[in-house]
């Protein structure tokens, strides 16, 4: 999809060359100030009954006499925010997308186009024609749109343009995780991320190691090697670096959950809906995404991802409950539950970016179902042991329109995990099973500036709309541009 920003003042959008203009207004009123033409169509809808000035509500028109556009769409925003915008954006575009029009013009009435809007505007529009069909040749066709202008008022040009810039990378970033979280576990494997690793680092100039069983070996990461060695397929440690900005300055640290397909192991799963444990990686997705979106815009920022990628299978070769391994950091891990292996994977990753001597760290993973109990599918978990980072994640999230909540780490917390046979075990008990958990990976991050971000149900959708989103690269990809040009 082609963004793009062109100079049009309310009384001129019937005058806009383009295929379709969808105006956007605000519930409570009809809009006031258009382009006759535009206002003289919309005023006959309503006057019809076609259409009211009530959030949610759509119209389509065809060939409006002295409407240069063939086809003229409105779609009414419960208020004039981004957010707002962004859901009256969606609906619109999910009128036309279906239809012929290739070039799109979108307007805001009673408004101004900050840059806020202009990325909200990106990022729907391109949610509104996204179609899997790697594996599915039946899919519905691509939709014809190609492009998409937004119209503004000159003295908004500038700032519109940049949102636009930061929305349509931010759009690519989360359609690649969709498109690696929806891949089905036979195809998205962890050498098929380490292949697409490689492929963004050629594309988008990222330095780029692969790390294999032998390596991970000699650096001693038994928690890793400990879930992976169930599986026939080879395990990958994936990193990448993006280094836009002075070699003294210290890097972020992103590091994704990459479990490619989890079955449980040995503590295997239920049956019904496991088919959805191919989005156990969208903690991977979500790091691939946002270092896309950041060398795309050249951030001024070092940025480090990091993915430990595997899968969790039972096998004679599988850990097994009981097991004691030793990780990275030299800490022993007593495994009670073969499928709480998510932290087993990262906690080795955590040790590992040390060496990279971090301003911050985050680990962003579909931790646990707990999480999902706790908020539900609209703001991800956040956990972390330093209060300025918590409030920057916080601010990024709201800013991208991609919310998390922050919960707590009390030490009490931890008792839990306390086990006879180990300096600690993998899981507590059922209650504040997604801060038992933290509190796991807290300890591997214990002399860092360390965040986790528990995914679990926000990184794809079930039933009819089953899919991953990939969330969070808008919350990721707005913190570490907020961090571009701070310096260490």
């Amino acid at each position: 999809m082609d963004f793009k920003t062109q100079v049009a003042a309310a009384t001129a959008w019937g005058k806009v060359e383009c295929d379709a203009l969808l105006l956007i207004t605000v519930a409570g009123a009809a809009p006031a100030g258009l382009d006759k033409a535009v206002a003289s169509a919309l005023e006959a809808a309503a006057a019809a009954g076609d259409l009211e000035w009530k959030a949610g509500r759509t119209l389509l028109l065809h060939r409006v006499p002295k409407v240069q556009a063939p086809r003229l769409a409105c779609s009414v925003a419960a208020d004039a925010s981004p957010k707002a915008f962004a859901k009256a954006v969606q609906a619109g575009v999910q009128l036309l997308k279906s239809g012929g029009a290739r070039d799109l013009a979108i307007a805001l009435s009673g408004a101004a186009m900050t840059a806020a809007h202009a990325e909200a505007a990106a990022l729907a529009v391109a949610d509104a024609v996204y179609v899997y069909r790697h594996t599915k040749p039946s899919a519905p066709a691509d939709s014809p749109l190609r492009s998409t202008a937004l119209l503004c008022a000159q003295s908004d040009l500038d700032e519109a343009a940049a949102g636009l810039a930061r929305g349509a990378a931010i759009a690519g970033g989360v359609q690649l995780a969709r498109e690696c979280a929806n891949r089905p576990p036979n195809h998205c494997t962890p050498s098929f991320l380490a292949a697409e690793m490689r492929r963004i680092g050629k594309s988008h100039g990222l330095k780029v190691d692969i790390l294999d069983r032998k390596d991970c070996e000699k650096l001693g990461m038994g928690a890793f090697l400990a879930v992976a060695q169930g599986s026939e397929e080879p395990l990958k440690f994936i990193v990448a670096r993006w280094n836009g900005a002075a070699k003294t300055e210290a890097p972020v640290v992103l590091v994704g959950k990459g479990i490619t397909f989890d079955s449980g192991g040995i503590s295997l799963k239920p049956a019904a809906e496991m088919d959805e444990m191919k989005f156990d990686m969208g903690g991977a997705a979500s790091v691939l995404g946002t270092l896309r979106a950041v060398a795309q815009l050249k951030a001024k920022v070092n940025l480090v991802g990091i993915i430990p990628a595997c899968e969790n299978m039972p096998s004679g070769r599988a850990v097994k409950p009981g097991d004691v391994v030793r990780s990275m950091s030299g800490q022993t891990i007593e495994i009670l539950n073969t499928d709480a292996e998510g932290r087993l994977i990262l906690c080795d990753a955590l040790t590992y970016a040390e060496r990279f001597k971090p301003e911050v760290v985050v680990d962003i993973a579909t931790l646990t179902g707990a999480c999902v109990i706790a908020l539900g599918h609209h703001r991800s978990g956040l956990f972390s042991n330093d209060e300025s980072l918590a409030g920057e994640l916080l601010a990024a999230g709201e800013a991208a329109l991609d919310p998390a909540w922050r919960m707590p780490l009390d030490d009490e917390y931890e008792e839990g995990l306390k086990s006879s046979f180990a300096d600690v075990a993998n899981v507590g008990g059922r209650p504040g099973g997604s801060i038992t958990a933290a509190k796991f990976l807290q300890r591997f991050a214990a002399q860092q500036r360390w965040a986790h971000l528990d995914i679990a149900g926000t990184a794809w959708k079930s039933g009819t709309a089953k899919g991953a989103t990939g969330r969070p690269v808008p919350l990721l990809t707005h913190f570490v541009l907020a961090r571009a040009g701070r310096g260490s």
